[in-house]
């Protein structure tokens, strides 16, 4: 089949893609792409952004799974605006917040009493650094202290952030690759919870949990279990492998080897969590409760940058009998700004029901997604929870073989919808790291089952068109 496949992104069209100057725009910002330039964006609506040229784009990512809301909601912007009236900064090692510390009960009211405190910092890789390093205290706070605990573990095909600390505890190959000589050494990994590529045919998913549940096991004891701080796992994966969810009873299985070996369980829901999968908390639907939890993206929904950490009782409890501090902080920790944005946002999904809609919304679109392009030859697998669903392509469809990274299908599949009008999250390294595609589909909470079909309706049409088969 190899021999008579073609790829969009290697012909002229793709490259007029690219080139188009009708939606691209010079720019003196250091982007990720030094050869294409970005497109410039006017106002955004909705599930809509608006270009400069006049054309629109229907986020059908929500940008990197951010505007759970959509774009442009005036409830936030006159909540931010009034805010700005009062206070807009202040430093958190000394001041605190209304905003702050509503938005702090409001999240540990969220877990039901099973999360006791938070921090917020500005992103993603910051809330993953800040767990790290509250991991690590939590065991020198402790009577008698455990320094020998320095060590974390993680999975296989992860990401947890992009500065070094949380690189670190990634294990997404591509990702890593530039900088493993700055890698931090004491970082171990495990294989990822993958039924779809790593279920062997033979195994019940009783047996694939069992057996990944004794890789961890086998780890922690090759490490040596007074040395590791902690597990740390995307509840669903996201970006890396595309929306991946556990199987029933996983992280049952892990929790419990954890708690064996006195190993803290740290759940990474920053682009899973705060609804999106169809409940608050990703952990809530798995039987489980992780030690620290890191949350952002929907947070502030794009309207402020946020992310959070929330820990529980134990970690807090330890911290306060011990030194009394958390050795931490940053300059726009608990931003006032950020934090009135971000509660403005959480009470948009409770009041709109936004949750719930989740649910229904992503049934709809998993249902349009698999009659519409499940049996093309080129699509391996469409899995996902809520409003995040990710489309893995294969080269071969039975042995589940990946695309090589070179011809860039995923990128093409990108390329080709923005062109017609939809935004989809693109990602390469799905199979092993380094080779696969993928892309996501994660719209916001509040999207019409209209746009859902024009969605859906176009990535279906790109698949066809990037692959052309005899």
């Amino acid at each position: 089949m190899d021999d008579t496949i073609t790829i969009l992104a290697n012909n002229e069209e793709s490259q007029t893609i690219q080139a188009s100057g009708a939606l691209r725009m010079k720019s003196s910002i250091l982007h990720r792409s030094l050869t294409a330039d970005p497109l410039h964006i006017e106002s955004a609506k909705g599930s809509y952004l608006y270009l400069k040229d006049g054309n629109s784009v229907l986020d059908a990512s929500s940008g990197a799974a951010v505007a759970c809301i959509g774009h442009g909601d005036e409830r936030v912007r006159k909540v931010v605006y009034d805010q700005m009236g009062k206070v807009s900064y202040v430093h958190a090692q000394v001041y605190t917040s209304g905003p702050a510390e509503e938005l702090a009960d409001w999240l540990i009211d969220s877990t039901k009493g099973k999360m006791s405190h938070r921090l917020f910092m500005c992103s993603g890789s910051e809330a993953v650094e800040t767990a790290l390093k509250l991991s690590r205290q939590y065991f020198l706070e402790l009577d008698p202290p455990q320094p020998g605990r320095h060590m974390f573990i993680s999975r296989q095909q992860s990401y947890h952030g992009a500065t070094l600390g949380a690189l670190a505890v990634s294990g997404h190959r591509a990702r890593r690759a530039n900088y493993e000589p700055l890698m931090l050494p004491q970082m171990r990994q495990v294989s990822p919870c993958n039924e779809y590529r790593y279920r062997n045919p033979d195994e019940s998913t009783e047996e694939y949990v069992a057996r990944l549940a004794q890789e961890l096991e086998d780890e922690i004891l090759d490490a040596g279990a007074e040395k590791v701080c902690a597990f740390i796992a995307e509840t669903i994966v996201g970006a890396t492998t595309a929306c991946v969810p556990p199987v029933p009873g996983y992280f049952q299985a892990m929790r419990k080897v954890c708690d064996k070996y006195g190993v803290l369980l740290v759940l990474d829901e920053i682009m899973c969590g705060n609804g999106r999968c169809g409940s608050m908390h990703a952990w809530q639907a798995e039987g489980i409760v992780p030690d620290i939890q890191t949350m952002g993206k929907g947070l502030g929904g794009g309207y402020q940058p946020i992310a959070a950490v929330l820990l529980n009782r134990r970690i807090h409890g330890a911290l306060e009998s011990g030194t009394g501090s958390f050795a931490h902080g940053q300059t726009y920790q608990s931003h006032v700004l950020a934090c009135a944005a971000a509660l403005e946002v959480q009470h948009i999904i409770r009041s709109d029901q936004l949750i719930a809609r989740c649910k229904s919304s992503g049934q709809y679109l998993e249902a349009a997604l698999r009659k519409q392009i499940a049996s093309h030859p080129h699509v391996g697998n469409i899995r996902g929870r809520g409003l995040f669903w990710g489309v893995e392509f294969v080269k071969d469809k039975a042995t589940k073989e990946p695309f090589n990274v070179s011809r860039g299908v995923a990128n093409a599949v990108h390329l080709l919808a923005l062109e017609r009008g939809v935004a989809v999250y693109p990602g390469v390294g799905t199979a092993d790291g380094v080779h696969g595609d993928h892309v996501l589909v994660a719209p916001p909470y509040n999207i019409e089952n209209e746009d859902i079909d024009i969605m859906v309706g176009v990535v279906r049409s790109c698949i066809e068109d990037v692959f052309f088969w005899g």
